[in-house]
């Protein structure tokens, strides 16, 4: 089986939503949990197009600072009081260190209630 299949699925398996660009900006990718959440499915759509103008300056200084070094790789963007968690912009590599995209990640800080092992 080819990894991207394993990859496609742990992002499709993800509570939290994760929204997948290319340095276009165009969105290649959004996981079922995103889609719930917008209520929408922006793939193939800029996402500039969802942002209004600041936004759009710190994702373009953001996608900057990425492409300026490899080691440039992760951002804290804000924190949400309402749903306890915290938002970071995360590049996305190629194999050679390359830039190709990067996505939105959400830690939420709210601890779990699921029961442990409860199958």
């Amino acid at each position: 089986m080819e990894l991207s299949k394993f990859f496609k699925s742990i992002i499709d398996q993800d509570f939290a939503p994760i929204v997948i660009c290319n340095l276009e900006h165009i969105v290649v990718y959004m996981n079922p949990a995103s889609i719930a959440r917008y209520h929408t499915d922006l793939t193939g759509k800029s996402l500039k197009a969802c942002h209004n103008t600041d936004s759009n300056n710190k994702i373009d200084k953001v996608v900057a600072w990425f492409a300026e070094n490899k080691d440039n790789n992760i951002v804290y963007t804000y924190h949400s009081g309402k749903e306890n968690k915290d938002v970071y912009m995360v590049a996305l590599r190629n194999d050679d260190g390359e830039l190709i995209g990067y996505y939105e990640k959400h830690e939420y800080r709210n601890p779990e209630t699921m029961e442990t092992y409860k199958i």
